[in-house]
């Protein structure tokens, strides 16, 4: 048997522990937990606490993962509820997003009237929307209807080309832009580089998604 792959996705996993939130603390939780059986026969005050507090850190850590995997996978959209994004700010020219604390960018959007929810993702070619975001915002399959091939994490899945005539988000306005409905995505809609190459330009500061369009509109207002 070959362990060589095996050794060099530990070796990777071991170097990832750093820059991983999520690694990082799993480790010190298991540390903590670790610690705290060695303790119990002599403090056992102290290793209680420290085994609590491992198994609470641990769980803790599991449902950040559960909540990431379901921004990300259809298999997991009806069963987390969905949850806040933070507050998309216009200052002067530009539209500011704080990361999410699923590691992604997230903002409310207007498609053809409807509000919605997109993920950013630079790595996207097409902005794609739901089926259920499609029907919401009466966009239709172009003539034809012939399903198109899309690339996602979870391999290939069908997707039909649709036009939005008008989306809107922040002081960002586009017309006219080419999107796929992809109903293989579950409930997640994906702003693609086909709208951010639109933009004067795209930047990251500070965990803030920093966009700044052409030509800035009027903030968006989206009612609660």
């Amino acid at each position: 048997m070959d362990f060589a792959p095996i050794f060099e996705q530990l070796a990777f996993s071991i170097r990832e522990i750093p820059s991983s939130g999520l690694l990082l603390a799993a480790l010190i939780a298991m540390v903590a937990g670790v610690l705290g059986s060695v303790l119990m026969k002599r403090v056992p005050v102290a290793g209680r606490i420290l085994r609590t507090g491992s198994t609470l850190g641990l769980v803790a850590v599991l449902g950040l993962v559960v909540l990431q995997l379901s921004r990300l996978d259809p298999r997991f959209s009806l069963a987390v509820p969905e949850i806040g994004y933070p507050e998309q700010v216009v200052e002067g020219s530009e539209t500011r997003i704080p990361v999410h604390f699923d590691g992604h960018y997230w903002l409310e959007a207007e498609i053809n009237g409807h509000r919605a929810a997109f993920m950013v993702d630079t790595g996207a070619t097409l902005t794609a929307v739901s089926q259920a975001t499609a029907d919401a915002a009466g966009l239709e399959k172009n003539d034809g209807g012939i399903p198109i091939a899309l690339q996602t994490a979870n391999g290939t899945v069908a997707a039909y080309m649709t036009n939005i005539d008008d989306m809107r988000f922040g002081n960002v306005a586009a017309r006219g832009l080419d999107a796929v409905i992809a109903p293989g995505l579950g409930e997640t809609n994906v702003i693609g580089m086909n709208l951010l190459s639109r933009l004067a330009s795209v930047r990251i500061e500070q965990d803030e998604l920093i966009l700044t369009p052409n030509n800035p509109q009027a903030p968006l207002e989206l009612a609660d």
